[in-house]
């Protein structure tokens, strides 16, 4: 491997990975999940999925990417020629979150400037409908979002100047420095939530167990659907930078550094947003299940609420938070891309530099489409597909290629070998067996619950993403090798 694909040390990458997990869902997806699933009690089947899913799976990836050294396409290619289209597929997939993600990353640009001057006003919902997110009433699918328009052109520029550069140089420095600004800004905010008048009463609400909830099989199926999406498992990502890897790496003790640095960040950060939900519900005298809300809804219309009413402080919290935000989710974007950018650079044997221009200027046009008046319906409908489909579906696949197909047996030498920690029958009997099941599983209770609710339009968006991914995996394949 040339020295451009290669971290120089460790620490680059364990920022990098970190940067890859640690995302939007980590502030205002988790906070939720917790609360809407038993509270307290939700650590139980958190704990268990993140030992028998998490931690398994990355090692998996973990090894994989540093055995073969190559990109995801041609490491399926490599065992067995007929998987390299299920690799370009999910590659695909995995760009078209970049796409939607740059979305929400420009929407929460958008709120970061506008939190110097809190030009929400008064009535958040309405200022995220006709400024920045959109509705889902399709006739205004025919004009596009002027702030969140340019917030993505600025974002996908961004994303392109780190990327195009070798990965210790761009994602490397990057990440050290975004994820290290990210944790003192998002512990100050934690901190000083902690403090709030209020607080208690969030903390409480939070973490009070439903111990009934443990015998609901969607409980325990919602905290491993969580494991997945918290540490992006399965979409190439721990794979691809594992492979820039030097050698003598520690494997099994860097999945531990970056699982536990994961974990810790998003039950930290839970605490501060119930802790400031707690403060709103203390002061405005608002019921706690009336605020209680995920996504979207919690970050750009109650928070912006909460602020309002807060004071001098809010006018510093603001700023922090939603610049967090952006530093988080810059870190996951370069994640989304790379698997993309590796595998495309590989095949056509283009140069990183052009690779991540072609990639950025592609992937800008379409999530300029996606900044139209409908924008947040559209962004929904392509991440609950995407994810829950797509995703999904091939981190099963995946299992049961490098279980079945490659063995998982011939990673144990190469994981173990530097690792303070070991893995050895036990794990295999995770990948190979228990995986599968749990994963397949999950796929067919979301496809179900995805498709039982979905309107004619949704469909239809979902058919588009489904076609144009396997008419481009199937293009890519055919093309000949650069290096044939």
């Amino acid at each position: 491997m040339s020295q451009k694909n290669q971290w120089d040390s460790s620490t680059a990458f364990i920022f990098a990975m970190i940067g890859a997990a640690v995302g939007l869902g980590n502030i205002w997806r988790f906070s939720y999940v917790l609360y809407s699933n038993g509270g307290g009690s939700f650590f139980i089947p958190y704990l268990i999925a993140i030992a028998i899913m998490g931690i398994p799976f990355l090692i998996l990836e973990y090894g994989v990417g540093f055995s073969f050294k190559e990109s995801f396409s041609n490491i399926m290619k490599k065992i067995n020629t007929k998987f390299e289209i299920i690799a370009w597929i999910l590659v695909l997939f995995v760009f078209i979150v970049t796409v939607y993600y740059m979305v929400i990353l420009s929407w929460d640009l958008v709120y970061l400037g506008s939190s110097f001057t809190f030009s929400w006003g008064s009535d958040a919902a309405a200022y995220f409908v006709n400024s920045v997110g959109g509705s889902s009433n399709l006739d205004n699918a025919s004009f596009l979002l002027i702030p969140t328009t340019v917030g993505v052109l600025l974002l996908w520029g961004v994303l392109w100047f780190i990327s195009h550069k070798n990965v210790e140089e761009g994602i490397g420095k990057a990440s050290k420095i975004l994820i290290s600004s990210l944790f003192i800004m998002m512990g100050a905010i934690i901190v000083y939530a902690l403090t709030l008048p209020g607080a208690s009463i969030g903390v409480t609400t939070l973490l009070t167990p439903d111990w009934n909830k443990l015998l609901d099989v969607n409980i325990w199926l919602a905290a491993f659907a969580q494991i997945i999406f918290s540490l992006s498992m399965g979409q190439a990502i721990a794979l691809t930078y594992a492979s820039y890897l030097p050698e003598n790496s520690k494997l099994i003790d860097n999945v531990l550094i970056v699982v536990a640095s994961n974990s810790l960040f998003e039950i930290c950060t839970t605490f501060g947003v119930f802790s400031i939900l707690g403060y709103m519900s203390y002061t405005g005298g608002t019921p706690m299940v009336q605020l209680i809300t995920e996504g979207t809804g919690l970050i750009f219309i109650v928070f912006p609420m909460i602020f309002n009413i807060m004071g001098p402080i809010g006018r510093v919290l603001a700023p922090l938070l939603f610049l967090a935000i952006l530093f988080a989710g810059i870190t996951s974007a370069l994640g989304f891309l790379e698997p993309m950018l590796n595998s495309t650079s590989d095949k056509l044997g283009w140069s990183r530099k052009k690779t991540a221009t072609v990639l950025s200027i592609v992937g800008c046009i379409f999530s300029v489409i996606l900044t139209t008046g409908i924008s947040s319906y559209l962004v929904g409908i392509i991440d609950s597909f995407v994810n829950e489909f797509g995703i999904l579906l091939l981190i099963g696949v995946q299992c049961i290629v490098f279980a079945w197909f490659y063995g998982v047996e011939r990673f144990l030498s190469v994981l173990n070998e530097h690792s303070t920690f070991k893995v050895g029958r036990t794990w295999v009997f995770v990948i190979k067996y228990l995986l599968p099941c749990v994963l397949i599983l999950m796929w067919a209770i979301g496809i179900v619950q995805l498709f039982s609710t979905a309107k004619t339009f949704e469909i239809m968006v979902d058919l588009m993403i489904i076609v144009a991914a396997v008419l481009a995996a199937i293009l890519l394949t055919k093309i000949k090798p650069a290096n044939d």
